[in-house]
């Protein structure tokens, strides 16, 4: 976002300036320029919030020779509403009374659990003043076709800061320009990108949307055929549809989900929607407006809401959407809903091929007698365990090189083969935790674990 200072605002008439397409501006004294749109006069311009107050402007003198100036009312991605906006500021009764409203709406369409939908609400509100933020989660609904995502995704999205619905988009490519310029809230639907590459790029927008400061580097053509590359600025809230699960862990525990079509669709939702639902929807988007006019500057206490006992990751993506609830129920709720995906991560981890050893491992030491813990005893232990799961080899080489290269654990060469050394009980202590086998292992009995069929020939889960 450009950064000037109101004051540095000048007379209209003057030199000839350039004028800058802009959509919204924070300025360094507080001030606030968003661009609102009113479909029907087919118009688009400026409201200003100032110490207080609002004030419509076509456009706004900055320097010396810049001039900031709305998108057209007539731009393709405006006039087919792609990119959604508020009208006009308008005032609503209380932050209780608008969460009210939201959640209401979202009732009235969508058919979520409570809790979800009591989410769902509060991830509208802060996605207006999300740019605050140095992180923040997404938002997922999952399902088969015909589960109701896509309703989930209209009718949510539309309520949320200048939402970008890409889930039309032939290819990937516009929504990093999309996202660039408008700096909204992605609506997506993971199922229209069907082609390998597109979902790449999709997973490469997911990864580095949630935390500030990480642009993706694309490459583009020059006009005299040069290769430059440019960074694109995916930050920002996300919306997301999908049928299953990503691979990647890390970006799975960015989402807060709800499955879909669990049971039977509410009597009262309606299979259409009705054309009230974008006036309603419209109403909502200039209520939250002036919510960001009132809320940006709003500093909240992040510090006394981390949870120590759940994954960093988590409370990273937890954190931004509890500093906006005030509701200690609903707070509480939430906190629950991050300690049981914490559990769910935990219990993850412990099918896969790092926790057996390190299981084996803890049962080892436990049992030895001051000696060194070798890695032919690991893999000995481990072959007598494990080895009808797996239809590879069981080698010294390879449950060496998943301690070396997935647990970070040290060997080093002795009289006796390689050995693990005591330095190592600390991080030991700390992957117990991380992969949920601080309880007593029993030694010599082998814990629940997937069938024979589930598991590869060279299986070495990240």
């Amino acid at each position: 976002m450009v950064m000037q200072s109101i004051k540095e605002v000048i007379a209209e008439k003057g030199p000839v300036r350039q004028a800058v397409p802009t959509v919204s501006t924070v300025f360094k004294d507080g001030g606030i320029l968003e661009m609102v749109h009113d479909a029907e006069a087919k118009k688009t311009r400026f409201v200003l919030w100032r110490d207080g107050k609002c004030e419509f402007r076509e456009g706004v003198n900055t320097g010396v020779a810049r001039r900031l100036v709305p998108y057209s009312a007539y731009n393709n991605l405006i006039r087919n509403d792609v990119v959604l906006f508020a009208t006009e500021p308008e005032e609503y009764e209380s932050e209780q009374a608008l969460l009210a409203e939201i959640q209401a709406f979202i009732h009235r369409y969508v058919d979520v659990s409570p809790l979800f939908e009591q989410i769902a609400s509060y991830y509208v509100l802060f996605s207006w003043i999300y740019d605050g933020f140095n992180e923040l989660p997404y938002l997922r609904v999952r399902g088969d076709p015909g589960s109701g995502k896509t309703r989930f995704l209209l009718t949510v999205g539309s309520l949320c800061y200048k939402p970008i619905f890409a889930s039309g988009a032939s290819t990937v490519s516009p929504i990093f320009r999309i996202l660039e310029i408008f700096k909204g809230t992605l609506i997506i639907d993971e199922s229209d990108f069907r082609m390998s590459d597109e979902k790449a790029e999709v997973v490469k927008i997911l990864n580095n949307g949630n935390v500030k400061g990480f642009p993706v580097l694309r490459s583009e053509v020059s006009g005299k055929g040069e290769y430059n590359p440019r960074a694109y600025h995916v930050f920002g809230p996300k919306i997301v549809a999908t049928r299953g699960s990503f691979d990647d862990r890390a970006l799975e525990s960015r989402f807060l989900t709800e499955e879909m079509g669990q049971q039977r669709l509410r009597d009262d939702v309606p299979i259409n929607l009705p054309q009230s639902h974008k006036a309603e929807a419209r109403c909502l988007r200039n209520k939250l407006l002036m919510f960001r006019f009132r809320n940006f500057q709003r500093k909240p206490t992040i510090e006394n809401l981390v949870d120590r006992t759940i994954e960093p990751r988590l409370n990273q993506i937890f954190v931004p959407l509890l500093s906006i609830i005030e509701d200690k129920e609903a707070q509480a709720s939430l906190r629950d809903v991050a300690r049981q995906y914490h559990r769910e991560m935990v219990s993850e981890r412990g099918l896969d091929t790092e926790a057996q050893i390190l299981e084996v491992i803890q049962s080892l030491l436990r049992s030895a007698e001051g000696g060194n813990l070798t890695l032919a005893d690991i893999t000995s232990r481990f072959t007598d365990l494990y080895a009808d799961q797996y239809e590879r080899k069981i080698t010294n080489k390879w449950i060496g090189g998943v301690i070396r290269r997935r647990l970070h654990l040290k060997a080093y060469r002795s009289r006796e083969g390689f050995v693990i050394p005591p330095t190592e009980a600390p991080k030991l202590e700390r992957l117990y935790e991380r992969y949920g086998l601080t309880h007593q292992v029993v030694d010599g009995a082998a814990p629940e674990s997937p069938p024979a069929g589930d598991r590869h020939p060279d299986h070495t889960p990240g």
